[in-house]
């Protein structure tokens, strides 16, 4: 029956000491935006890179046969039969409306020779038809052109690779690789396109070819190794491979991955910056928790002859201790509402067009087989704002606990000695 007189106290003390509460909300609501800008910024690098590789790697959502990904070999692919049921599981409406577009690719390792030189590659049957809407390795066209409806013997090549073998646009050279039945095949091709993506590896090993042009070569008809499905955020990654298991009604023959399983090193480059993010949470935090610890702290200290008159009038140490913590607990709140406001302002007022990073990064990076773009645009989630709030609250209520206690312990005679 009291707690209503014990929470009118704490909320009059805060207003009291109105330079120290100011101090410390201030410290706090700085600390939550901070921690808003940050994740914000680290989902929406996290968001960029994931897009630029899986739009030139498998997707968000991979659909393979089952030992493809550890073989990498033709002979663990998806027959016709496999492909048209994968497809009637997207024109589903569970599926349909999460997912953008999706792609078949038909990929295999193998040598690109010219009278100059001779390269190992990584060649990437597609569809010119969908393929453009899918990859954005067409943006990145340096001379030439993309692959278009009804080329056969055209690839589409790095320029790294065009400047080994000493070719150029409309020249022409071989590619040689293992066919479905296990014999070695050779191609004639003819280069209709270089582009330059400043990724090394991918100018000088990697390549576009039309998809029926690579199945009548390899003696594949009908072949798929991935279908590469794109969907609007990487968030939508679980439930939409829980939806295809669902549709395919685990089919034998048929897997369906994830980005996480299908481009481990992707994976492995988005965790270890998590890392990177988790250890400045930390120390952000514990900024926080000291500043919240030393200004509770001190008001206690400061005010041992107004707690022991309060004792003296009827007030038990507990409910002592009760006041202080809920000075802990207002000052929190306040400062709470304050930095998600100032986050959420600083995060899309002053950056909502994206940061670009340009300077710090000579020419182009890649993570994980996705080129990173320099202009990083903060993503902004409202569960992530909750889940910063909930966190400093977390803080502000442990770091209240300790001088809490300490006023919960104070000596009545002691304190009435006590001369400020």
């Amino acid at each position: 029956m009291r707690l209503p007189a014990l929470l009118k106290l704490s909320a009059r003390s805060v207003g009291r000491n109105v330079r120290r509460s100011a101090l410390t909300a201030a410290a706090m609501a700085l600390g939550l935006a901070l921690l808003i800008f940050s994740r914000g910024l680290a989902e929406g690098g996290h968001e960029q890179w994931i897009d630029s590789a899986v739009r030139l790697g498998t997707g968000h959502v991979a659909i393979q046969a089952p030992n493809h990904l550890e073989t990498n070999r033709l002979e663990h692919h998806l027959n016709e039969e496999q492909t048209d049921r994968v497809v009637a599981a997207l024109a589903d409406p569970e599926v349909e409306d999460r997912v953008l577009r999706w792609t078949p690719r038909l990929a295999v390792t193998g040598l690109a020779s010219s009278a100059a030189s001779a390269l190992p590659v990584r060649i990437e049957g597609v569809d010119p038809d969908m393929e453009p809407s899918f990859s954005e390795l067409g943006k990145y066209l340096s001379e030439g052109r993309y692959l278009e409806e009804g080329d056969r013997l055209h690839a589409y090549v790095g320029v790294e690779f065009a400047r080994r073998l000493e070719i150029e646009v409309g020249s022409r050279f071989v590619l040689t690789a293992q066919g479905a039945t296990g014999d070695v095949e050779s191609q004639l091709m003819r280069v209709a396109g270089t582009f330059r993506t400043g990724v090394k590896e991918m100018d000088e090993s990697f390549m576009h070819v039309p998809i029926e042009t690579v199945r009548e070569w390899l003696q594949a008809p009908g072949a798929v190794t991935t279908i590469a499905v794109l969907l609007p955020t990487s968030r939508d990654t679980e439930r939409t491979v829980a939806a295809l298991d669902a549709q395919l009604d685990g089919e034998a023959g048929i897997r369906v991955m994830g980005w996480r399983t299908a481009s481990p090193d992707l994976d492995s480059a988005v965790r270890i910056d998590d890392y990177g993010d988790y250890v400045f949470h930390v120390i952000l935090f514990a900024i926080v928790a000291l500043a919240i610890l030393n200004a509770v702290m001190m008001s206690v200290l400061g005010r041992r002859r107004e707690f022991g008159i309060l004792q003296a009038i009827g007030l038990t140490g507990p409910e002592t201790g009760l006041v202080v913590f809920g000075e802990g607990l207002f000052l929190t709140a306040a400062s709470g509402v304050v930095g998600m406001i100032l986050g959420a302002i600083v995060t899309w007022g002053y950056f909502g067009d994206g940061i670009d990073f340009s300077a710090m990064i000579e020419g182009e990076m890649d993570i994980g087989g996705g080129v990173i773009d320099p202009v990083i645009v903060p993503a902004f989630h409202f569960d992530t704002i909750l889940l910063s709030l909930f966190f400093i609250v977390i803080i502000g209520t442990i770091s209240s606990l300790y001088p809490a206690f300490r006023a919960s312990k104070l000596d009545v005679a002691e304190a009435m000695k006590f001369e400020q």
